[in-house]
């Protein structure tokens, strides 16, 4: 494989996953890596939904966690969402169909936790075959060395590490287009 088609995203390979980033989980979290996380997927849902990339939530044991944040959740509401036990999303086997059944290979992933639930699936994902890229401002843990050990470990699984912008230039490709305005103002 190509280190283009490697690194670089394209528009008509990419899913966009959301891992647990569920209400009672968020209240354990330090509230201002919350709000950059927050700001970031949301940055990732609406380019996603500008330029019609398929999105996935997760959320694990809602029973106990609560539902994926309203404020996320409305950015992409015709989005499948999966409920899961398995701390990898890819023990759901719906799951799992619903991101083979889209065709594309690249998955780009955020949400929560980066050490439990978004390392495991990293992990399978890469194992069956997809390019996974990590929006590293865009993942947490509650501890940041628990993030951090977890960037470490996917990246040297071979995921790519990447960030909010980088991901939503990637699939811009080019300034000057209507999706181009709309979404540089995003990132800004």
């Amino acid at each position: 494989m190509s280190l283009k088609n490697r690194f670089l995203l394209e528009l008509e390979r990419s899913v966009l996953v959301v891992i647990d980033v569920q209400e009672k989980l968020c209240a354990a979290m330090d509230v201002e890596v919350l709000r950059q996380l927050t700001k970031n997927a949301g940055i990732l849902l609406e380019s996603a939904q500008e330029l019609a990339i398929p999105v996935i939530f997760t959320e694990q044991y809602v029973k106990g966690l609560g539902a994926t944040l309203s404020e996320l959740k409305s950015k992409a509401p015709a989005a499948a969402c999966f409920e899961k036990l398995t701390f990898s999303c890819c023990g759901n086997e719906d799951f799992v169909r619903q991101l083979k059944a889209t065709g594309r290979t690249q998955v780009i992933v955020c949400g929560m936790e980066t050490h439990v639930c978004v390392l495991q699936t990293v992990i399978e994902l890469l194992d069956d075959g997809f390019d996974v890229h990590v929006v590293k401002d865009a993942v947490m843990s509650r501890s940041s060395d628990n993030r951090q050990t977890a960037i470490e470990a996917m990246t040297q699984a071979g995921a790519v590490p990447s960030s909010t912008e980088s991901v939503v230039f990637q699939w811009l490709k080019i300034a000057g287009s209507a999706s181009f305005k709309k979404l540089s103002k995003l990132v800004k």
